[in-house]
């Protein structure tokens, strides 16, 4: 008996599941013509037609259709068996998605701690972007930040903030004893100018806060914040090492986004490498809020 063709179940599976040459050829970026070899191949090995080929496209026989869901369940076996193995595997890094800003101000600095520890374990960080699971980052853990996103994220870090300026900052143009001094102050904003003026009706000012600069997001802030450029709503729980040398003053204790934290959210299957990297995080964010408040 001829050697089954192999090459060609890739090509039939994606054809079965498009229903068209033309979109599993886009696919697996092949041509057309070559989806349409490989099936002529598969069907010459089973001596049966597996689509019907008329001037519109392509039609799935019975056979077709029988077939092509045996061939894309056994497939989906195999990626499943080959991503279990890839979990397990000793080699593979413990992977994490989080926002710029978490990323250079908390969780960095932490990695050396955590390679004195566990020197074998490699961890790869990327950007979060607007992934909402780990699996939409194609990583094991996912930091985000915001509301609670769901019952399995746990909280790491708070996302409280409070205006904040520089020592410097504060030398140069106070005093500042009341939340009505900002109202004519230098301010700097994350995003949008939303948030100051969230702050202005939570201190009961009714006015609209001073435009100023706008920064894309709070990494880019924070540089502005430091070079004494004005003051800013900052996540207190990023700029722990800056508050207790005394770089950086939080002005007034009256947070906003208390109701915001920076959420771990784990994917539904973790290697024990990267079981020991989420428990290591937790402890350590443990550590920085305790730090935070004695």
């Amino acid at each position: 008996m001829r050697q089954f063709p192999l090459a060609s179940l890739r090509a039939f599976e994606a054809a079965f599941r498009h229903q068209s040459f033309v979109k599993a050829a886009a696919e697996l970026n092949m041509t057309a013509t070559g989806i349409s070899q490989h099936v002529r191949a598969m069907e010459n090995w089973l001596g049966v037609s597996l689509f019907v080929r008329h001037a519109r496209g392509v039609t799935l026989t019975a056979a077709g259709r029988e077939f092509g869901t045996a061939v894309a369940n056994g497939l989906g076996h195999i990626e499943i068996a080959a991503r279990q193995l890839k979990l397990e595997s000793p080699e593979r890094p413990v992977s994490v998605a989080c926002i710029a800003s978490v990323a250079t101000r908390w969780l960095i600095p932490q990695l050396p701690a955590f390679r004195r520890e566990h020197p074998d374990i490699r961890i790869n960080i990327v950007y979060a972007l607007d992934a909402r699971t780990p699996e939409t980052a194609s990583v094991d853990l996912l930091i985000r930040h915001g509301t609670q996103p769901g019952t399995n994220a746990v909280a790491l870090l708070s996302g409280e903030t409070r205006p904040t300026c520089s020592a410097e900052f504060a030398r140069r143009h106070g005093p500042i004893t009341s939340p009505a001094d900002l109202v004519d102050a230098d301010l700097l904003h994350d995003e949008t100018t939303a948030a100051w003026g969230r702050w202005f009706a939570l201190a009961g000012i009714h006015q609209h806060p001073k435009s100023g600069p706008i920064f894309a997001d709070f990494s880019l802030m924070i540089g502005s914040v430091m070079g004494g450029q004005g003051i800013g709503l900052c996540p207190t729980a990023l700029i722990g090492d800056e508050l207790a040398n005394g770089t950086l003053v939080t002005l007034f204790d009256m947070p906003l986004d208390t109701e915001k934290s920076y959420w771990l959210i784990e994917a539904a299957r973790l290697s024990i490498e990267a079981e020991i990297f989420r428990d290591w995080l937790m402890k350590a964010s443990s550590a920085s809020r305790n730090a935070r408040e004695s």
